[in-house]
C-alpha cells in the first residue's frame, strides 16, 4: 500500500505546485474535506483546495512546496513539506513585504481508492508571520 500512496502524494505535490485542477482531480476526491487553521469548517473538494491555493498564491505568487518526508500506514499518510515563496501580496492582513519565506508544514492525509479524502493541514503560520515581520521574535 505504501508505494501507491507515495506515488499519489508526489502527484498531489505536482497539483499544489502547478494549481492545475486537472491534476488535482486525479488525486483529490470531490467529497474530500480539508481542515485548515483559518476556517472553522472544512473546505470541500477540488474547489475547496483551490481556495487554499488561491489564498496562498495571492500572497506568495511564486510559492512552491517540497515533499521532504512521508510516513504511510494503511490508508493514511503524514507528510512534511517545506514551503518557499516571496511575500508579494497581503497575508492575514499583513501587506506585501517582498521578503522571502521558508516554512514547514506537517499535514495528515486519509485516502480511499487512491484519492485524498481528508487533509488536516498544519502549516507553520507563526514562522511565516515572523519572517514577514508581522510578529517580533522574543528578545528582538
Amino acid at each position: 500500500m505504501a508505494r501507491p500512496l507515495l506515488s499519489r502524494m508526489h502527484r498531489f505535490v505536482e497539483f499544489i505546485n502547478s494549481g492545475n485542477e486537472t491534476i488535482g482531480a486525479e488525486v483529490v476526491s470531490e467529497s474530500a474535506s480539508f481542515h485548515v487553521p483559518f476556517s472553522e469548517n472544512p473546505l470541500k473538494g477540488i474547489s475547496g483546495y483551490m481556495q487554499i491555493l488561491g489564498m496562498m498564491r495571492s500572497a506568495y505568487p511564486d510559492i512552491q512546496w517540497t515533499l521532504d518526508d512521508t510516513v504511510i500506514e494503511d490508508d493514511r499518510a503524514v507528510a512534511q513539506f517545506t514551503m518557499r515563496g516571496t511575500h508579494q501580496g497581503e497575508f492575514f492582513g499583513v501587506p506585501a513585504t517582498g521578503k522571502k519565506i521558508q516554512a514547514r508544514a506537517m499535514n495528515i492525509y486519509r485516502f480511499a481508492d487512491g484519492m485524498i479524502i481528508e487533509e488536516t493541514g498544519l502549516p507553520d503560520l507563526f514562522g511565516i508571520m515572523l519572517q514577514i515581520g508581522a510578529v517580533k521574535a522574543p528578545g528582538a
